[in-house]
């Protein structure tokens, strides 16, 4: 015969398997809901009032809100109320102490891990500057499968990206330990989104000191900068407001256009991408013309340009005598799906 287990027997067992300092929390509340219950039931019986005024009174009792009595007291009562305000305001010292406990210990546990996360990264991303283009940036990159870090100083924006479980490090770019404790070392590249150009200089010039290697992609709020942060470290120098100014005035003329490049450059409306794949020396394409390699048949996507990699020169809309030499990139067109396979086939050894 199966052995049944009590309510109780079930209670004590699924208190014995809480973790401890949550069973504290869970026993000291649920001694408060009793309490509650006692202090209404010994104003019913000491003071014969009715249920409402009773639990009333114990409520501005252990909430020490210091309301007036609901009536005169007998000296019962008042020791009554005595020991009930003294038990009640202990136990919820103890609760709101416990509480607030582990919510730092929980805290600097998620942090722990988040670091412990960081430190096993390579080939990442690092973000500097999580306001409204980095937020975006940082989502379209996670979108495509990279991990990202995001470094911000924000105590706000750190605590959302840290009960998102986002990786994150809360501190100044501009700091040299701030961009080691995001793996700036080990990190692909650096997208630098500060208010400041002066500080994206800044961080540009630290970051390529500590990562000669590094992709560097700046964002200019003022035109004449664009030099400063080229001669800083950055690869890439963006102005939001004249990508947008252009984009605008691309919708205005050619219309037509720019509708067929949002449908290919994003791929939730349409199942084909621009993507870029490098060509390993091992790679059965290296050494082949697009015609001897049979590509369009072959991969089923399109080859709109090639990057040579000893000058990196671009050739746009090769012709089929091209040839791919081992380390050039390919600039091609094509569902998801095949990009994918095409870079396994093409990039790996």
């Amino acid at each position: 015969m199966a052995f049944i287990r009590t309510p109780w027997e079930a209670l004590i067992s699924w208190l014995a398997r809480m973790e401890p300092s949550r069973r504290e929390i869970f026993l000291a509340a649920l001694a408060l809901v009793l309490l509650f219950a006692v202090g209404t039931a010994g104003y019913v019986l000491l003071e014969g009032w009715s249920v409402a005024d009773g639990f009333y009174m114990t409520f501005i009792t252990l909430s020490t809100i210091g309301f007036q009595e609901v009536s005169p007291l007998s000296d019962v009562g008042r020791f009554f109320t005595f020991g009930l305000g003294t038990t009640g305001i202990g136990i919820l010292s103890f609760v709101a102490v416990r509480s607030a406990q582990l919510l730092l210990v929980s805290d600097r546990l998620r942090e722990r891990r988040i670091m412990k996360r960081i430190d096993a990264l390579s080939g990442h991303y690092v973000v500097c500057g999580y306001g409204r283009v980095g937020e975006r940036l940082t989502e379209d990159l996670i979108r495509e499968g990279e991990t990202v870090v995001v470094v911000d100083t924000d105590e706000e924006i750190c605590a959302s990206l840290s009960e998102a479980e986002r990786l994150h490090v809360q501190g100044d770019a501009e700091d040299e330990g701030t961009l080691r404790a995001a793996g700036i070392e080990r990190a692909r590249g650096l997208i630098l989104t500060l208010p400041e150009d002066s500080s994206n200089v800044f961080v540009a010039l630290t970051a390529r000191e500590m990562n000669p290697d590094l992709f560097v992609l700046a964002r200019t709020i003022d035109h004449d900068n664009r030099s400063k942060l080229r001669n800083a470290g950055a690869d890439k120098v963006i102005a939001p407001s004249e990508v947008g100014a252009d984009r605008m005035a691309q919708v205005v003329l050619r219309p037509h256009t720019d509708d067929f490049l949002e449908r290919v450059l994003h791929t939730s409306a349409l199942s084909r991408q621009i993507d870029e794949v490098q060509i390993h020396k091992n790679a059965p394409l290296a050494g082949q013309t697009l015609a001897e390699s049979n590509f369009r048949q072959q991969f089923d996507a399109i080859v709109i340009g090639i990057i040579d990699a000893d000058t990196g020169a671009m050739t746009f809309n090769p012709s089929p005598t091209e040839r791919i030499d081992a380390g050039d990139i390919l600039i091609v067109l094509g569902e998801t799906e095949i990009i994918d396979a095409l870079r396994e086939r093409v990039c790996l050894p």
